[in-house]
């Protein structure tokens, strides 16, 4: 069991703290998709333990959510970061070079609308999402951690983490879940992409671990009565508590939020 309690990281800082050669500097982590869901809530969560929070979007403008954070926490920095596009992410690690990054939370993601499932059904499946799907949850994550590596070499803490989820496990059946392909398709293939992460990064100190974040009651299951729903800030909570404790040893794992390891 991974253990818990929240590490608490030194005084808030300026943002000039993430320029190379400042004289005080907290811990960094960068953030995809930071302007909603699971995202959000761990830049909310990470800002209020005085981390500096690199918060990344796709939109055109800045989403009022983080608008409105980046106001409230001087902390918080944020950038636009398209993780389907791999000119973006380059172009983001060249004005972060030097800049150490002792946490990737590879966040960004899609699920597709619960409400049409037919278009990831056997028998109704919309092929034309496939690539749509993969390019977002699993080869973004992929790149992103690539183009990343040397900012988190570069870091004291030296972690990278991919937010899964068990319907991209083998082990557990796709979690259960009915329909839902090209979802569970791309987040199996992210599973191995950050397997294999971890055992090319171990030499480096880098610890590499896969989350399962639980059924969570983020802003697409407003309306559904389900009572396995957990709140954001239990399940972010309990993966900053699995962050906290990983190392090199653990590197590779599939984590769920509550520590519990998960089968491939």
């Amino acid at each position: 069991m991974f253990r818990k309690g929240l590490a608490v990281a030194g005084l808030l800082v300026g943002l000039g703290a993430f320029a190379s050669g400042g004289n005080v500097q907290s811990q960094t982590v960068l953030i995809s998709g930071a302007n909603s869901g699971l995202g959000l809530e761990f830049a909310k969560q990470y800002s209020a333990l005085g981390w500096q929070v690199i918060a990344t979007h796709r939109r055109d403008a800045v989403p009022q959510t983080l608008v409105d954070l980046s106001a409230a926490r001087k902390n918080v920095r944020v950038e636009r970061m398209d993780v389907t596009k791999h000119d973006e992410i380059d172009a983001l690690a060249e004005k972060l070079e030097g800049v150490p990054i002792d946490l990737l939370i590879n966040n960004a993601g899609m699920t597709g609308d619960f409400r049409q499932p037919k278009a990831q059904s056997f028998g109704t499946l919309d092929y034309d999402q496939f690539n749509t799907f993969m390019w977002t949850n699993a080869l973004g994550a992929l790149k992103v951690t690539e183009a990343f590596t040397p900012h988190v070499k570069a870091s004291e803490g030296k972690k990278v983490v991919a937010i899964s989820s068990l319907a991209g496990s083998f082990g557990a059946g796709g979690g259960g879940m009915p329909g839902g392909y090209w979802y569970k398709v791309s987040k199996a293939a992210l599973n191995m992409f950050m397997a294999n992460v971890a055992r090319e990064l171990r030499s480096d100190g880098i610890a590499v671990a896969l989350l399962s974040p639980g059924e969570v009651r983020v802003e697409k299951m407003a309306g559904y009565d389900n009572p396995r729903l957990i709140e954001p800030d239990v399940s972010i909570a309990g993966m900053i508590d699995v962050i906290d404790a990983l190392t090199v040893e653990t590197s590779g794992a599939f984590i769920r939020y509550n520590g519990e390891l998960q089968p491939f």
